[in-house]
């Protein structure tokens, strides 16, 4: 068992490129992360690493290596998986990933409640609002708001959900409403926009007379994190385009107020993305089932007339 965690070591250093972030993943010092890696060089009898300041590179024997540990540690997980699913008792750990938003309203409180049922399953979460690299991060689940657009991915669908665009009233009162939208652009409203490295989207699609179309706004400052994004626009500093969902409080008590009703952005699907894999895993299709019902009950109940 010594050897495979030693492997595993190995595997997580080489996606993560450095000792201290897979001792982070793993729960280990990056200390004991090197003496591992160092005792399967010794048994190896080569070097499996070329050492920077900054960052580990996989030698060539390291690289040919890490195919062959990757497929064995898979067999493993894929064995495991297989067990307790004919014991009935899941066990083990799944890794899961969601937008800040998304993940504090909806997936965070719902963890406890699922270790209280399952509680031989650990879940370690991880909220980002950025494109988290899941086959590099070692995620098990990412739960988003948009389309799979990595085709090594499997989808499961959990609902559309409204989007709207939102505004402080003394935004308003201070910029005028716009009537149109190409008033967003043609009066220079000021956009609050969610912008992060690999980010792909920097318009807003708006629901036409004559279909779908996409218009590039813009704004004086933008974030990587969605509820700033909703914090600026709730201290009259623009117009954001949130799910309707995350903001439906704020439009209650007239904090914010929806704009060009008329013309909504296009919704936005909420679904699960995992690898192709894992879905032989009952520990991950419990999590998902567990999830999907409790997102769908949770955003009903928020948009239920008052």
């Amino acid at each position: 068992m010594a050897y495979l965690d030693n492997v595993s070591v190995f595997v997580r250093v080489v996606e993560l490129g450095n000792l201290s972030a897979a001792g982070r993943d793993m729960r280990i010092s990056p200390a004991v992360a090197s003496n591992r890696i160092k005792e399967l060089e010794k048994h190896l009898g080569v070097r499996l690493f070329n050492r920077t300041t900054r960052q580990l590179m996989p030698t060539e024997h390291g690289r040919i290596f890490y195919d062959g540990a990757k497929k064995v540690l898979d067999a493993v997980t894929d064995a495991e998986a297989a067990v307790t699913s004919l014991s009935g008792q899941p066990r083990g750990t799944i890794r899961v990933t969601a937008p800040l938003g998304l993940g504090r309203r909806l997936i965070a409180s719902g963890i406890p409640d699922f270790h209280d049922r399952y509680p031989d399953i650990e879940v370690r979460l991880r909220l980002s609002d950025h494109n988290v690299d899941m086959m590099k991060e070692g995620i098990d689940v990412a739960f988003r708001l948009g389309h799979l657009e990595d085709s090594s991915l499997r989808m499961r669908g959990v609902m559309d959900c409204e989007r709207v665009l939102v505004a402080a009233p003394q935004y308003l009162e201070a910029r005028g409403e716009p009537q149109t939208p190409q008033d967003l652009i043609d009066q220079r409203h000021d956009c609050l926009l969610l912008r992060f490295p690999g980010a792909r989207e920097f318009y807003w699609p708006l629901q036409t007379a004559e279909g779908v179309q996409k218009f590039d706004v813009r704004g004086p400052f933008d974030s990587d994190d969605g509820d700033v994004l909703t914090s600026w626009a709730l201290s009259g500093r623009g117009i954001v385009m949130k799910p309707r969902f995350e903001v439906e409080p704020f439009i209650r008590d007239w904090r914010l107020k929806v704009i060009l009703p008329e013309t909504p952005p296009t919704p936005v699907q909420l679904a699960a993305v995992y690898p192709h894999r894992k879905f032989q895993d009952p520990k991950v299709r419990l999590l998902l089932d567990f999830m999907a019902e409790r997102c769908q009950r949770l955003i009903r109940d928020i948009m239920k007339p008052r």
